[in-house]
């Protein structure tokens, strides 16, 4: 191969190796099995659902290109043990697998946050998936890509974000059909400002549900602020 050539295939995998992000920080968990922990989040760019509640729709569009090496010297200079790869919906840039192996391979305890819309098959069995399965009230039911919960282990989780008691019937409806319970750990979340947190977690209580009940953390204590 020629110098030219030699430097146009370098420029190719090194186009190949990069992700588009929206941010990268530390902060607690603010949900799922990990709650409370010191996280570093990694924000990918995108995402092809548009559920009416949700609270990161500035991370749609924009963002930085990063390279994979780049990535994982940003994450290892915040020194902590939990990584989370989230968006927008992070599996719809092919090169997140890739991340989520490199990121446990450098040994970090991983978590993929995932609308369940795209296969999950490929993701590293070391990532803890967290798999959101869209209720009615999020308007992107039709998207829930159902095939996703046989692939579902003890080591992934489910959540749902309630909006209503509709929703809540829906989700009992879909937990009960699938056996979920018995698969992974399944989390029902109200939807911020649609659904009072007592009012879910009444039900949940009255109806003696085997699903676990979470508030998301860091509304409670940084209300939706970008990079918290």
């Amino acid at each position: 191969m020629t110098a030219v050539a030699d430097a146009a295939a370098a420029s190719a995998a090194g186009q190949a190796e990069r992700l588009k992000l929206t941010e990268i920080f530390l902060s607690l968990q603010g949900e799922a099995r990990d709650v409370g922990w010191p996280t570093v989040f990694v924000r990918l760019t995108g995402c092809p659902l548009r559920c009416q509640y949700c609270d990161t729709a500035y991370a749609f569009h924009g963002g930085q290109w990063w390279t994979l090496e780049a990535i994982l010297a940003e994450v290892a200079r915040f020194d902590v043990r939990h990584v989370c790869v989230t968006g927008g919906e992070p599996l719809a840039q092919k090169r997140c697998l890739q991340l989520l192996t490199r990121l446990c391979d450098a040994g970090y305890h991983v978590s993929l946050e995932t609308s369940g819309a795209l296969d999950i098959a490929g993701v590293d069995p070391r990532v803890s998936r967290v798999v959101d399965i869209k209720t009615p009230g999020s308007g992107e039911e039709a998207r829930n890509l159902w095939a996703n919960l046989d692939l579902l282990t003890p080591h992934d989780q489910v959540k749902f974000v309630i909006c209503s008691r509709a929703d809540y019937d829906w989700a009992c409806a879909v937990v009960a059909r699938h056996r979920l319970h018995t698969r992974c750990e399944v989390l029902f979340s109200p939807s911020a400002g649609q659904l009072e947190p007592r009012t879910l977690a009444d039900w949940i209580v009255a109806d003696r549900l085997p699903v676990r009940f979470q508030i998301q953390l860091h509304k409670l204590l940084w209300n939706d602020a970008p990079g918290h």
